[in-house]
């Protein structure tokens, strides 16, 4: 695998995760990842373990879709662990994702939840 920038705070995670997709890279947003990490997408499923994530975010990005930067919510740190959120500008909701702090002190996601919808929406 590359060398990729790794996200030494919780929020660098989203950051990144548009400057790969938005670069096509499917390998690198599934670096984010950790390697047992539980993706709720597509909405309705999930998704486990950072290969799955990278097959899924490979189909996904090979439509060329351009994902903007959303401005992070504050980040909720308790020890290792953070709830990383942000308000979607697409009005999906909200996105929350669940991060680890790994050993080398950098982040990587456990948990994401992209999409939240009203019930009954």
């Amino acid at each position: 695998m590359p060398e990729y920038e790794k996200a030494m705070r919780p929020e660098d995670i989203t950051r990144l995760f548009v400057e790969r997709s938005n670069a096509g890279d499917a390998a690198g947003v599934a670096a984010l990842y950790e390697e047992d990490a539980v993706l709720a997408y597509p909405p309705g499923e999930r998704t486990v373990g950072r290969e799955a994530i990278r097959a899924l975010w490979e189909k996904v990005l090979a439509n060329r879709p351009r994902f903007a930067p959303e401005p992070p919510l504050p980040t909720l740190v308790s020890g290792d662990i953070g709830l990383t959120s942000t308000p979607p500008s697409d009005g999906a909701g909200a996105r929350a994702q669940v991060v680890r702090r790994q050993p080398d002190g950098s982040w990587l996601r456990v948990l994401d939840q992209p999409e939240f919808v009203t019930p009954g929406s």
